[in-house]
């Protein structure tokens, strides 16, 4: 039988544990609670390079957003892309990764790779998403501009090296999952130690009473100690079920996440990109906002120089040798506008090897009919040229294709189509050249919109109505402009050029052969007795619909320009 005493001592060294207990699990989460962040700096002896690139991974390290101070001298860049955008634009160069935090979370870790020494100025590229520029200083919190995975590039001007004074902060896991078990651990000592204190009181006054028999004394003393007993036992209980459960807890804070899948491992980034678009909603519309200055800014100063850094291909050569002819022939009409603020919708190839082609389609002021605009990007560190501007044909519907990133196809691939792209358009120039063409119910137009009937019309007539002359005219597919873009039934959109060849030759010596005013601002003069050859720009669009398919084709738009004259 336990004694009264020894009771009352237990009940104390119960009350006692209870509250030292209490304290360590409120102390967990005050004194003893973690830091809320943690700061790493990048080593001050990191070797010097014009980029510094900070991996993707360190983003989502720990969780929620990550801060980042940049220390340097003068002004620098911190651009975000797509992590294969970047390691494309960095390329050869030499460059500094901070791809970790060391084991005890001061340092940055940061890996040097050889190469260039410097590079072009990164401020400006098409493949960011967004850029902080800084003088001196950056504060920058980290969050990612859409889903997936983003990269950080730094840097000077490409010719300095990049900042070296990076520090970045980062969350830091201020779970105390001791701190609960131990608190309801103390408190349940507590009370079972003062309910131990309340039942030896009650004993010590029933022994002070002396009342009843012996046998009544006794039976009431095997009572109260069973009452002691199961207290104890039930307070022991408690202890034990605490710390069960309190191992439980930090067992599963601390046990490592499960291992992922054999599919989720084999996600790499670069195979999470594949599908997704080469541009956001917002880059597009800052390169066409640019793309529609350079174009405004050269169409109104018919100066073609100004068109150089934004427009290229066969955009590039209409628009030069429509400058040059308005120069003289102030009739001549100028090339249709190109506008940004109105832009019915966008074509983004999903597809990340370059050249990378997309395609938006506008329609603002001095467009009488929305115009397709193609847009291509040769290369990582080339910013997206305007090649070809397709006015929409009239009461042609324009193909539906996903605004979420499509397929581009190989002008010579056919895959689930009725023609290959390079097959649609042969079919075209055989259909704009001939008559008879065996394209002629393959390919088909609107009623409102007669460009093949047209041209067709316009050939015959010259051969009809030159008395002088012998004329011929050639449709031939420029292969490289060819682009195809998946529509969202399967078909495809296909653009690109031909090259209208018109040449003409005197019937008999002395007859002359006269041109336009417009080819004469090109040939220097507008009579011939050798003969002239006249060369056109056709930018065209044609829908495929898919493999077996019992539709013809059909021409979505077209123009052409004027690129040459020449006599014999």
């Amino acid at each position: 039988m336990i004694g009264v005493p020894l009771r009352l001592k237990t009940a104390v060294a119960l009350v006692l544990l209870g509250l030292l207990t209490l304290l360590a699990g409120i102390g967990q989460r005050t004194i003893w609670a973690p830091s809320e962040t943690f700061t790493a700096s990048a080593p001050a002896d990191a070797a010097a390079a014009p980029i510094t690139v900070i991996d993707q991974n360190l983003r989502t390290l720990h969780g929620g957003t990550v801060k980042i101070d940049i220390e340097g001298d003068g002004n620098f860049m911190l651009a975000a892309g797509r992590p294969d955008d970047v390691d494309a634009w960095v390329g050869q160069a030499a460059h500094n990764t901070i791809s970790g935090v060391s084991e005890d979370r001061a340092s940055l870790q940061v890996e040097h790779t050889d190469g260039e020494a410097t590079v072009p100025n990164p401020a400006g590229s098409d493949l960011w998403v967004s850029t902080e520029n800084a003088s001196g200083e950056l504060e920058y919190s980290w969050t990612p501009p859409a889903d997936g995975d983003w990269t950080l590039l730094l840097a000077s001007d490409g010719t300095q090296p990049a900042p070296a004074s990076i520090s970045m902060t980062f969350p830091n896991d201020t779970s105390t999952p001791w701190a609960v078990p131990l608190m309801v651990l103390g408190s349940l000592l507590v009370v079972a130690g003062i309910v131990l204190a309340l039942l030896s009181a009650r004993r010590r006054n029933g022994e002070g009473g002396g009342g009843g028999s012996g046998f009544a004394r006794r039976a009431r003393a095997r009572s109260e100690a069973k009452s002691s007993s199961r207290v104890t036992m039930a307070a022991a209980g408690v202890v034990a079920a605490a710390v069960v459960a309190g191992t439980g807890v930090a067992a599963s804070a601390t046990s490592p996440a499960p291992a992922p899948s054999s599919d989720a491992a084999s996600a790499s980034p670069a195979a999470q990109e594949a599908g997704s678009p080469v541009l956001l909603d917002a880059q597009f519309r800052r390169i066409l906002e640019q793309v529609s200055s350079a174009v405004d800014a050269g169409d109104a100063a018919k100066d073609a120089a100004k068109l150089s850094d934004r427009v290229g291909g066969t955009e590039l050569e209409v628009r030069t040798q429509n400058y040059k002819i308005r120069s003289q022939v102030g009739s001549y009409e100028p090339r249709m506008p190109v506008r940004s603020t109105k832009l019915l919708t966008t074509v983004v190839t999903s597809e990340r090897e370059w050249p990378r082609s997309v395609m938006a389609v506008t329609q603002g002021e001095g467009n009488v009919v929305p115009q397709l605009l193609t847009l291509v990007q040769a290369s990582p560190r080339e910013n997206y040229k305007l090649v070809e501007t397709n006015p929409l044909q009239p009461g042609t519907t324009f193909p539906t294709i996903s605004r979420d990133g499509t397929e581009t196809l190989a002008p010579a691939d056919k895959t689930g189509l009725l023609y290959s792209g390079e097959e649609a358009l042969s079919g075209l120039a055989d259909r704009l050249t001939s008559e008879d063409s065996a394209f002629k119910d393959k390919l088909v137009e609107g009623e409102s919109s007669p460009y093949i009937a047209d041209t067709l019309s316009y050939q015959a007539e010259v051969v009809k109505s030159g008395e002088n002359g012998n004329f011929s005219f050639t449709h031939k597919v420029v292969p490289e402009s060819t682009v195809v873009f998946r529509t969202a039934d399967g078909g495809a959109l296909v653009l690109g050029r031909i090259n209208f060849g018109f040449e003409g030759t005197p019937k008999a010596a002395g007859d002359k052969l006269t041109i336009g005013d417009d080819a004469a601002a090109l040939a220097g003069g507008k009579e011939t007795t050798t003969g002239m050859v006249l060369s056109f720009a056709e930018s065209v669009a044609v829908y495929v619909p898919p493999a077996g398919s019992t539709d013809p084709m059909k021409l979505v738009a077209a123009t052409r320009g004027l690129t040459g004259a020449s006599f014999k």
